[in-house]
């Protein structure tokens, strides 16, 4: 079990913390889907919480990346690993939509070992199927970031029951994207135990994450799985 929390700020970290969160992803700029938080950012949650962080390298809107922006983000990956992340999320999609797996193996590398998620560029992907095994040989990725879909979990869901078989090769699912509170026992049932929650763990995106709904998020995940095992 796994529930993993967007945190924007301090304020967002602690709140998930107190809610019972797993993991937080660290971004900054909602607006653009997540983009690479500054170093202070990450410093200062690093000291407020002790659960862990995966913070995001991505300096765009977008999936796509060119190499003097890769370089910057080579340059960021290794600034944020002395500012105390350990944990990261990345990915890219070449400009015809297939995963950029030249960029992808050229940023982890950067990562010196450490474990990462690759994001929602793979719900983007026409290759999704093809990239997987490929994405599995890559050093230190232990979670894909998906919905399924492009458009999200309510049109996604029987896309992951249909690919559950897929974490046979060692890197788990995390769900998210348009996750609802109706979608989390439906997971749990396909095979689905790590979830990712952004807007459902607040009440909008100008507000911090409330505690409440991160408990509530916790226990609706817990009773699904367990639900499960004595089914």
């Amino acid at each position: 079990m796994l529930l993993e929390i967007i945190a924007l700020t301090v304020a967002d970290a602690r709140a998930a913390e107190l809610g019972g969160a797993d993991r937080l992803e660290v971004i900054t700029d909602m607006a653009s889907d997540g983009l690479t938080p500054s170093p202070d950012l990450v410093d200062a949650i690093r000291a407020a919480v002790d659960i862990p962080l995966r913070v995001m390298l991505r300096d765009q809107d977008g999936f796509t990346v060119d190499r003097a922006r890769l370089a910057d983000l080579v340059t960021a990956a290794k600034t944020l690993r002395a500012a105390g992340a350990d944990e990261f999320v990345l990915g890219f999609l070449t400009p015809d939509g297939r995963v950029d797996m030249a960029a992808t193996e050229t940023l982890v590398d950067a990562l010196d070992g450490a474990s990462w998620t690759f994001h929602r560029a793979f719900d983007n992907a026409s290759d999704a199927e093809s990239a997987w095994p490929a994405l599995c040989a890559l050093p230190g990725l232990d979670y894909v970031l998906t919905a399924g879909s492009a458009l999200g979990l309510s049109q996604g869901l029987p896309a992951l029951a249909e690919r559950a078989h897929w974490q046979e090769q060692g890197v788990r699912f995390i769900a998210g994207g348009g996750l609802r509170h109706e979608h989390v026992p439906d997971l749990v049932a396909c095979g689905v135990t790590a979830i990712h929650a952004g807007a459902l763990a607040r009440p909008d995106w100008d507000t911090p994450v409330d505690p409440e709904r991160v408990r509530s998020l916790r226990d609706l995940l817990h009773g699904a799985l367990t639900s499960g095992r004595t089914a």
